[in-house]
């Protein structure tokens, strides 16, 4: 829902009805992951839940809309005309009529994801339940009920975890909350803060890795202790420009599995005492730029200054994935690609060498 989150604000303030496709659940290859929204008023549609292929049928359902419903699309063998997904994947899909009276939460929720405050929905999908029943749970307060006091408190419980990490999807319990039964289902959209990205030296390459980070949803540092270098102007694309030294600013800020560390520095009195401090983090990715024999010199430079080999173990260098890069550009892409496939799990070849599902599920946390 974060990306139709303005217009449907617009539409809202304005106390208008609509209708909210959210994609809920998916099942095999399924094209747009959980959280993906398409909202429709009259003739006017934003979003997307399948990349096009029930988006016809989704706007014929959500755009006459008066009561919560949930929706299974996937592949009909029976008839070639049916409404499914080419991809071979199923996905359920809960379309609502969405007011200031069916949500009136609606604007916090715009205020706390503007704001960058973690926010979350959740809403049962299915079971004894009324469906659509919404609770809006940040990490201090709620507002809204599913039903009953005691599934409330589960709730409550259960998504400040799923909050905590940023983590999108669906829980199941007994129709009053009880964890142990799978009665009724819940979908948790979070709205967490974007995962930040920081990146280590004020270089050419550093320009190219904050803009494709900032593609990729990133908060983006750039960091460096030489301020001539270190400036806006240079890096255009970056939330933040910090001019101070690398190893000093990281242990000043907060660090957290979301958070991607880049050390493009490749110069020891920079990147050595930085990724001292890196290894010893949280993070959930810790790269570092330099050819293999740069990277054979820090290792022994680590070592010396103290960090264990299961330390050094989490250090990925040379950065990316051997792509071939060479300019800045094609480097950040091999970067991202590295990123990427830690936080799907994708084996990194080419998929007309591998079988199986294309998407992955992801069963851990990853930056």
């Amino acid at each position: 829902m974060r990306d139709v989150l303005p217009e449907i604000m617009r539409w809202w303030r304005s106390g208008l009805k609509f209708g909210l496709a959210t994609v809920v659940s998916t099942f095999s290859s399924a094209p747009r992951p959980p959280g993906a929204a398409m909202a429709v008023r009259g003739d006017e549609v934003v979003g997307s839940v399948s990349g096009g292929c029930v988006e016809g049928a989704v706007f014929e359902l959500a755009a006459e809309i008066d009561t919560p419903v949930l929706q299974r699309y996937g592949v009909s063998d029976d008839d070639a005309f049916a409404v499914g997904l080419t991809c071979g994947g199923i996905i359920d899909i809960l379309v609502e009529p969405i007011s200031i009276e069916t949500f009136p939460e609606l604007g916090e929720v715009a205020a706390s994801v503007e704001a960058h405050e973690p926010v979350a929905v959740a809403t049962i999908v299915s079971g004894p339940g009324e469906v659509g029943a919404r609770r809006v749970i940040w990490p201090d307060r709620s507002s809204g009920s599913l039903g009953t006091d005691r599934l409330d408190e589960a709730a409550d419980d259960d998504v400040r975890g799923m909050l905590a990490q940023g983590l999108t999807g669906i829980r199941r319990y007994g129709g009053h909350g009880e964890r142990r039964l799978d009665d009724l289902s819940v979908f948790v959209q979070s709205f967490a803060p974007p995962p930040r990205m920081l990146v280590f030296g004020a270089i050419d390459f550093a320009a190219a890795v904050a803009r494709v980070g900032k593609f990729l949803g990133y908060h983006v540092t750039v960091c460096d202790a030489r301020p001539v270098f270190a400036t806006h102007k240079r890096f255009p694309d970056a939330d933040e420009v910090v001019v101070k030294w690398p190893h000093d600013y990281l242990a000043s800020v907060q660090v957290d599995q979301r958070t991607v560390i880049c050390v493009l520095t490749h110069d020891p009195k920079f990147d050595v005492p930085l990724l001292e401090v890196a290894l010893r983090t949280d993070a959930g990715y810790v790269g570092a730029m330099g050819s293999r024999r740069t990277h054979e010199d820090r290792l022994v430079r680590l070592r010396e200054a103290g960090v264990s080999d299961p330390e050094l173990a989490r250090l990925r260098s040379p950065i990316g994935l051997d792509l071939g890069a060479r300019t800045p550009e094609e480097t950040a892409i091999s970067i991202a690609a590295e990123l990427i496939q830690l936080r799907w799990g994708g084996s990194g070849h080419p998929l007309t060498q591998t079988a199986g599902r294309i998407h992955h599920e992801i069963h851990h946390e990853a930056p």
